[in-house]
């Protein structure tokens, strides 16, 4: 009974996760009438490490890490700095709900990654299921249409990039706080993001700066990854992360009613695939895990 009331939390804090970054990515749409990506990406580095920084300060986290410079937390920094600069360009040049299906096709990406880096065993059946999500990729992209918008590179590139980030994080010391980790990476990105503007000789805050937004997708998604962290370290993996795919639904949703936009059929079916998989490939490895557990 108590392990299922925390999965039921776990759930409820994934579900509000993942809406609080959908509405983000919303604002970050948003902004791009105002903002350029790299006055965007400037906004998000700095407002983050503000936030994150506070928070590990709040709880006693550890700001003076010495393994903050480690080899693989650099390449984990390097990822999610690239990562997250193709998913403001996708954002800003690709409709809300193809950004949102693409990038969250990362544990497919990751389970192939952990095969090759990792030496993982992967049966016939996690294959299958992943090359499925690969092709729910290519469905929501349509590579075929003679209209295609080639900007679609940059949340396909977001994509690798979070998958990167997410094998490496695999490896980092786990008993570094998320907040410090969260901390350290925004301090890795600043200096790249203040230098991106720079050299663009744009204004760091123009005079047609909307600072409601700019709050709202800063504030959400700095309050979307707290949320994301929590709702992990309350229940059970296998229980709660399936819901992280309710965020294609949420771009979906907020592409239709704030964007006009309109998803075909091939997009849809796609991003049905793509949640399909994912969610059998987790399943999969929660089986798994629970066999070596047991022998």
């Amino acid at each position: 009974m108590l392990a299922s009331k925390k999965n039921t939390t776990g759930i409820v804090l994934m579900l509000m996760s993942m809406a609080a970054f959908a509405v983000g990515d919303t604002f970050v749409k948003a902004s791009g009438s105002f903002l350029s990506p790299a006055q965007i990406m400037f906004f998000l580095i700095s407002g983050g490490l503000i936030l994150f920084a506070l928070i590990a300060v709040a709880k006693g986290d550890n700001l003076k890490e010495p393994r903050a410079f480690a080899p693989v937390l650099l390449l984990r920094y390097c990822a999610e700095m690239i990562g997250l600069l193709c998913m403001i360009m996708g954002l800003t040049k690709v409709p809300l709900s193809i950004v949102g299906a693409v990038t969250q096709a990362s544990p497919l990406l990751v389970a192939v990654g952990a095969v090759i880096f990792l030496k993982e065993a992967v049966s016939w059946r996690r294959w299958s299921s992943i090359s499925i999500g690969f092709l729910g990729v290519v469905l929501v992209i349509q590579p075929w249409e003679e209209s295609l918008n080639y900007a679609v590179i940059w949340p396909v590139v977001a994509l690798i990039a979070f998958s990167i980030r997410d094998l490496v994080t695999r490896l980092t010391p786990p008993d570094i706080a998320s907040a410090s980790l969260a901390t350290f990476t925004m301090v890795a990105a600043l200096p790249f993001t203040t230098a991106w503007v720079f050299f663009t000789e744009e204004k760091f805050f123009p005079a047609e700066i909307n600072w409601a937004i700019v709050a709202c997708m800063v504030i959400l998604g700095s309050v979307g990854y707290l949320l994301l962290i929590t709702s992990l370290r309350v229940g059970e993996l296998s229980a709660i992360m399936p819901f992280r795919y309710s965020r294609i639904v949420f771009l979906l949703i907020l592409g239709f009613v704030v964007f006009g936009e309109r998803p075909s059929l091939s997009m849809l079916l796609g991003s049905v695939l793509i949640i399909i998989s994912g969610v059998y490939v987790m399943w999969r490895e929660h089986i798994v895990t629970q066999r070596i557990k047991r022998s």
